[in-house]
C-alpha cells in the first residue's frame, strides 16, 4: 500500500548567492627580528601599522590581520586605499662615529 503525502516542497523564491568579488591588495612588509625574541612587522605603505609575533609564521598572520583591519577602517571612514607603487628597498647603510 502506498501513502502519498499531501506535503509541497517549498521553493526558494530567494536567487542563488553568488560569491562576492573581492579585491586583492599587495603590500610589502618588514619583518625585524625583536630584541625579546619574535618579530616586529611594520607596513612602510600603511603609517603608523605595526603588530608583531613570537614566531615568522605568527607575525604573517598578524600582520594580514592588521593590513585587513587598516583596510576596513579607511573604507568606513570613506579614506582612499594607499596603492604601493614600488616596493620599498631594504638596505643596510654603514657609518663612522668618531669617539668624543
Amino acid at each position: 500500500m502506498a501513502i502519498h503525502s499531501d506535503r509541497v516542497k517549498a521553493r526558494s523564491t530567494r536567487a542563488p548567492a553568488r560569491p562576492s568579488k573581492a579585491a586583492e591588495y599587495r603590500f610589502t612588509a618588514v619583518f625585524e627580528p625583536a630584541e625579546e625574541g619574535g618579530y616586529v612587522v611594520t607596513v612602510p605603505a600603511l603609517p603608523g601599522l605595526v603588530t608583531e609575533g613570537e614566531s615568522l609564521e605568527e607575525a604573517r598572520r598578524m600582520v594580514k590581520e592588521a593590513v585587513l583591519g587598516y583596510l576596513e577602517s579607511l573604507r568606513k571612514h570613506g579614506d582612499a586605499i594607499p596603492s604601493e607603487r614600488e616596493a620599498p628597498r631594504v638596505e643596510q647603510v654603514a657609518v663612522s662615529l668618531s669617539e668624543a
